[in-house]
C-alpha cells in the first residue's frame, strides 16, 4: 500500500494546485474542519491568498466504535445521520441524543478556544472552500454541507486530498465542485494514506488560525 501524502500540510499544498482558478479573488472563503482539516486548509488558503476559517463539526460515533461514524452534528443545530450504520446496528434514538449532547458541548467549547470572543465568518454569497484531511465515511462533511446551505454561500466547493470512492461520489453530489486528488480502493481509512497523521492539538489550530490572518 502506497503512502499518498507526506503530512497533511504537504496534502493542502498539492490541493491547493488543484484549485488555482480560485487565487486572488475577494470573494473565496477557506474553512476548514477542526482538528485535522485546519493544516490542509491552511496551505490551501495562503496558495490562493484567500481567509481562512474553521467549521465546527463534531462526528457522533457508536458507542465502543468511536471511529465509526453514525452521525454529525454542526454549528447551528444541524444533525446529519448515517441512515445505513443505523439500522445496521439497530441503534436507539437515546444513544444518539446521548452522543449529540456530549459532542454539542465539545462544538461550543472548541468554538471559545478557536475564536474567542470573534464571531464566526460571514459566507453569504461567498464561494466557500470547505476542507478537510480526508473522506472515509463522509458523515462530518456532510453535515458541514448542510449547516453553510442553511447560510446563503454562493457557492460550495469541497476540497480534500483522498476519500473513500463511493463517499467522493455522495459528497459531490450535494454541493457545486469537489476536488479530491486521490480515491484509494479498498479505503481502509484516511490515516492510511499519510506517512504522518499524528493528532493536532488545539493549540496548533489556534496558532495556524492566527498566523493565517496575518496576511
Amino acid at each position: 500500500m502506497a503512502v499518498l501524502f507526506r503530512d497533511r500540510r504537504e496534502a493542502g499544498r498539492q490541493v491547493a494546485a488543484g484549485l488555482s482558478r480560485y487565487a486572488g479573488r475577494p470573494d473565496v472563503l477557506v474553512l476548514a474542519l477542526p482538528r485535522g482539516g485546519v493544516p490542509v486548509g491552511f496551505e490551501i488558503a495562503r496558495a490562493l491568498n484567500a481567509p481562512l476559517d474553521v467549521f465546527l463539526v463534531r462526528k457522533l460515533g457508536v458507542p465502543g466504535q468511536e471511529e465509526l461514524a453514525m452521525g454529525a452534528i454542526a454549528s447551528g443545530g444541524v444533525r446529519v445521520l448515517n441512515e445505513e450504520v443505523m439500522r445496521v446496528l439497530a441503534i436507539p434514538a437515546a444513544v444518539i441524543e446521548a452522543a449529540a449532547t456530549r459532542e454539542q458541548r465539545e462544538l461550543e467549547r472548541r468554538e471559545r478556544i478557536y475564536r474567542g470572543d470573534r464571531g464566526g465568518p460571514d459566507v453569504r454569497n461567498c464561494t466557500v472552500i470547505l476542507v478537510d484531511d480526508g473522506l472515509a465515511t463522509g458523515s462530518t462533511m456532510r453535515a458541514a454541507v448542510a449547516a453553510l446551505r442553511q447560510q446563503g454561500p454562493a457557492r460550495i466547493v469541497v476540497a480534500v486530498p483522498t476519500a473513500a470512492p463511493s463517499t467522493r461520489d455522495e459528497v459531490r453530489a450535494e454541493v457545486d465542485e469537489m476536488v479530491c486528488l486521490d480515491t484509494p480502493e479498498p479505503f481502509y481509512a484516511v490515516g492510511a494514506w499519510y506517512e504522518d497523521f499524528s493528532q493536532i492539538s488545539d493549540e496548533e489550530v489556534r496558532g495556524l488560525l492566527e498566523r493565517a490572518m496575518v496576511r
